[in-house]
């Protein structure tokens, strides 16, 4: 049944291109301040659509060692439906992940996990990272047991506001180094 269900779910993952900003700021623009809320963001911090698309084109067209943020998009059979980045990126340091699947259909069906695996190779071979952080709202499961399934490992717990769109919070740390990815 497994094996099925996956042959059915074509997932792959691609650097994000300036034709996925629209699909990206829609996201953004139009989640509930329900989902905003259960990811630990504040709508009302996000910058204007304009100044996000620009901020968007200009890390698309930044040389890999200057990026201050780096995404990818998801896609189930071709067809976009989600994204990840990092940002507070520290060249052949460190990067801290975030993870974003857009629409409510395609939550909760296993393939976080997948998607997030293959996200790895892009974020610890493209921007030559030692160790991924990610801090997920600890009040949002999701992501931690994303996190967990995948094989990073939980850091600590901890109070702070994680990112220029959230609200100060309890969020879970949990790292990959380059070895455990390797493992991988």
């Amino acid at each position: 049944m497994w094996n099925t269900f996956f042959k059915i779910m074509d997932l792959s993952v691609r650097e994000i291109t300036v034709k996925d900003i629209d699909l990206l700021l829609e996201y953004w623009f139009t989640s509930s301040d329900d989902h905003f809320l259960k990811m630990g963001a504040d709508a009302s911090k996000l910058p204007k659509r304009e100044e996000f698309y620009n901020i968007l084109v200009d890390q698309i067209n930044s040389p890999i060692e200057n990026k201050k943020s780096y995404a990818l998009i998801w896609e189930e059979n071709g067809k976009q439906i989600g994204h990840t980045n990092v940002n507070n990126i520290e060249f052949g340091k460190e990067a801290f992940m975030h993870l974003h699947v857009w629409n409510t259909a395609n939550r909760k069906k296993g393939s976080g996990a997948i998607l997030v695996k293959k996200s790895l190779p892009f974020y610890f071979q493209k921007l030559e990272l030692q160790t991924l952080y990610c801090q997920p709202y600890a009040l949002n499961p999701a992501p931690n047991k994303t996190l967990q399934k995948v094989g990073f490992e939980f850091v600590k717990k901890y109070r702070t506001i994680p990112g220029s769109l959230n609200f100060e919070q309890e969020v879970n740390l949990w790292k990959m180094t380059r070895h455990q990815f390797l493992e991988l």
